[in-house]
């Protein structure tokens, strides 16, 4: 009997993150110290995963699951499993201030974030899933509610004359979804199909899918409410019918060990906990030893003796004079026939075996018949010896693995040579390394991946990768290698190449590789340099996150050299356009942008394009309705679309229209508003018309009255009438005009001789 274990089995990047979340939050929760009725609890919403074995080892350690908000008080934490969870959920638990770990796994969370920014534009929203998984329901939730589910391609109906964005289920069945993409793209063009299946799901589907064609028998280890496991389930009954589903060994049964010569495959489903897979595999050895240690027993020691002497040539007693084969045998073969890259091989059998060009060697553009030829003697290992047919299905590529693993584990100058391969798989500690010699799978520890801390060690899945050979376990087949010894040698190499050759002034290439308060550190081959705060941009800048995002390439000037302490002064804006410079082509008149309320004045409201560009969104442009204040219609804060009607790049003033954008989204209600307004001003002008006519008829007969009363007073037969006076009758005279003949000094003169003449006559 052989067992092969699917590379992708077990616990997938989301599950296992949410779990180790999960584990650390109690731990930081709890502590070591004593649960009392006030402290916090740790929950989390909903089953964490679909295995009922993790969840009862959860609960062991104080951690359950709740399905409302309202079933934690605050200061409690509340994990949000990998699957996610509807956006009201999330401020319910903050608006009961309770303390949210969200274990959203990534991939469902850029689903959420699709269908959330699709809804925002006003487009449909078409989940291809399961509407009652927990998964579709929380991107259902950052939707309105308003998604329309489809399951099976005959649903497909239901984009009939529509368009909007597609996304799918996590977890969907990778063949079924590709035959339903190719009708959209071919009957709903409108539609823009976002193919979101996790790649781990696809990669244990395929795998589930090629095992299943060569294994005897197929396990799919998961519990029966996962719907990935289910899937893994159907793919593998359709082609092998000896197909099990079981959450744990007791729900395993284990009579298919009592056959002989087959090959098990076992896949597990995204939820399943690696110590179950080793569990259900570590029992089937051990009942496989026991079966066989019954079977050498029981076996008549002169059984050819038996039936050479009876000579009863039959086909039974023929078969068992053949060459007796199981699965992980190696034999030497002849090769009789080569056919379509499919090798045809004798092996003294019954029956002939035949290698599929999958397994003729590691290297998939081999052509088998430039290798061999027909006749030639070859090594192969026994994968199936009936694959339904009455074929044997041997394997090379397997032979060819061993070989190389010998030559390399028996290398004496292992520890010394330089190795190269692909990251496959990160695992608990660390990542998987495959080997381009084919040999082995290298682990490599987390601490030696890289010369820096790597707290995603994703990033490095499906790299190339060189490494050195810490320690090989021959026995175990267990390979530890290390790339930080290589990379620190090749950074030495570089950074000394940079400080050779770089200048002050020179424009060069960068990745950012930090962030911090002050700046952004970014290597531009090999060295670090710093772009400043105030270099980040044109404008303000509050947090180098604002620009930059870690893993980002941009184009650096350096600024200032300090070779003596090795410092490095970069600048970004400098070789960036002045903002107010290409903002007509950045924002043409006549199209439609966002931006967030920072001020409000009387005359209007400035809405930030960007950090240094703001809009002026006039009083007039602010809704469909007319206001008074600018307050009555949005305030700052408010993230609001308008249409630019305006751009003076030399003034730089840009004007906006809030109107128009409320025209362009809502037409109909749009016309409805605008129509009742036009009403309400054209009342308003009929009354102001109405007041100031009732004022000028009060105006006239007030002057009629007075008119009246004072013909009234003037035509009385008790008074008598008084002449008008005339201007010509005169009531007093004008002296006439003299002519002065007398001079000034003369007057004083004789003044001066009055005055003394009157003194004399005193005395």
């Amino acid at each position: 009997m052989k067992i092969v274990l699917a590379k992708h089995a077990g616990f997938c990047f989301g599950v296992r993150r949410a779990v180790e979340m999960t584990k650390e939050t109690a731990e930081k929760v709890y502590g070591e110290g004593e649960r009392g009725e006030n402290r916090p609890r740790v929950f989390t919403f909903g089953e964490l995963i679909h295995n009922k074995t993790v969840v009862e080892e959860l609960e062991k350690e104080g951690i359950t699951a709740i399905a409302s908000p309202d079933e934690a008080r605050a200061g409690d934490y509340v994990i949000i499993r990998s699957h996610g969870v509807p956006a009201a959920v999330y401020a319910a638990l903050e608006a009961r201030g309770i303390n949210c770990v969200d274990a959203t796994c990534p991939f469902v969370a850029k689903i959420q974030q699709t269908a959330a920014a699709a809804h925002e534009r006003g487009e449909r929203v078409f989940i291809v899933g399961e509407r009652t998984h927990p998964e579709v329901i929380g991107i259902n939730g950052h939707c309105g509610d308003s998604a329309v589910f489809i399951k099976t391609p005959e649903e497909l109906s239901v984009l009939e004359g529509g368009e909007g964005c597609l996304v799918v289920q996590t977890t969907f069945d990778h063949d079924t979804f590709e035959r339903m993409r190719r009708v959209i793209e071919q009957k709903y063009p409108l539609i823009t199909v976002n193919n979101t299946i996790c790649t781990t799901t696809r990669e244990r589907q395929r795998e589930a899918d090629e095992l299943s064609r060569v294994c005897t028998a197929m396990l799919v280890l998961g519990d029966k409410n996962s719907s990935n496991t289910q899937k893994l389930k159907e793919i593998c009954k359709k082609n092998c019918p000896n197909t099990q589903n079981g959450a744990n060994i007791g729900e395993i049964s284990l009579d298919l060990l009592k056959k002989h010569d087959i090959m098990i495959g076992v896949v597990a489903g995204a939820s399943t906990p690696d110590s179950i897979i080793m569990e259900v595999i570590n029992t089937m050895n051990e009942q496989e030893k026991a079966i066989n240690e019954a079977t050498n027993e029981t076996v008549p020691a002169n059984e050819a003796q038996t039936i050479e002497e009876n000579a009863v040539f039959d086909e039974d007693a023929i078969n068992k004079t053949i060459v007796r084969i199981h699965g992980g045998q190696i034999l030497t073969g002849t090769v009789i026939q080569i056919v379509d890259g499919e090798v045809s091989v004798s092996i003294g059998y019954k029956s002939d075996g035949y290698i599929p060009r999958a397994e003729f060697s590691n290297d998939p553009e081999v052509d088998p018949a430039t290798i061999f030829k027909v006749g030639d003697p070859i090594d192969v290992e026994v994968l199936k010896v009936n694959d339904g047919e009455g074929n044997v299905l041997l394997s090379r590529k397997n032979v060819e693995r061993q070989k190389a693993w010998d030559e390399f584990a028996g290398d004496p100058d292992i520890n010394e040579k330089v190795f190269e391969g692909v990251c496959t798989e990160v695992i608990k500690g660390g990542v998987l390394v495959e080997l381009n010699n084919g040999a082995a799978r290298a682990f490599v520890p987390a601490s030696q991946v890289s010369t820096r801390f790597v707290q995603d060690l994703k990033q490095f899945v499906g790299k190339p990768m060189k490494l050195k050979v810490l320690e090989v376990d021959t026995k175990r087949r267990r390979v530890v290698g290390s790339c930080k010894s290589i990379l620190q040698q090749e950074a030495e190499e570089a950074e000394k190449k940079v400080w050779d050759n770089i200048e002050v002034g020179m424009k060069t290439k960068g990745i950012v590789r930090r962030l911090t308060d002050f700046g952004a550190f970014v290597d531009i081959g090999g060295v670090d340099g710093l772009v400043h705060i105030t270099q980040c941009a044109w404008g303000r800048v509050k947090n180098p996150s604002e620009v930059f995002t870690p893993g980002q390439e941009i184009d650096v000037i350096v600024r200032d050299l300090d070779r003596e302490n090795k410092k490095i002064s970069l600048g970004y804006k400098e070789l960036l356009p002045k903002p107010w410079t290409t903002a007509d082509e950045r924002y043409p008149v006549g199209s439609f942008v966002e931006g967030k309320v920072v001020r409000i004045v009387p005359f209007g409201a400035f809405v930030s394009l960007e950090p240094t560009i703001d809009g002026l969104v006039h009083i007039s442009q602010v809704g469909l309705k007319r206001v008074t204040k600018v307050e009555d219609e949005i305030n700052v804060g408010d993230r609001v679309r308008c249409k630019v009607i305006e751009v003076d790049t030399q003034k730089r003033r840009i004007s906006l229209s809030r109107r128009d954008a409320l025209i362009d989204e809502n037409p109909e209600e749009a016309a409805e508003i605008m129509a009742r307004e036009r009403e309400q001003r054209e009342r308003e002008r009929q009354e102001r018309a109405e007041r100031r006519s009732a004022d000028e008829q009060s105006r006239r007969e007030n002057q009629q009255a007075r008119e009246e009363r004072r013909r009234e007073r003037g035509n009385g037969e008790d008074r008598p009438e008084r002449p008008r006076r005339r201007r010509e009758d005169a009531d007093y005279e004008l002296p006439p005009v003299e002519s002065a003949t007398t001079s000034l000094a003369a007057l004083l003169g004789n003044l001066s001789l009055e005055e003394s003449g009157e003194e004399g006559s005193e005395n």
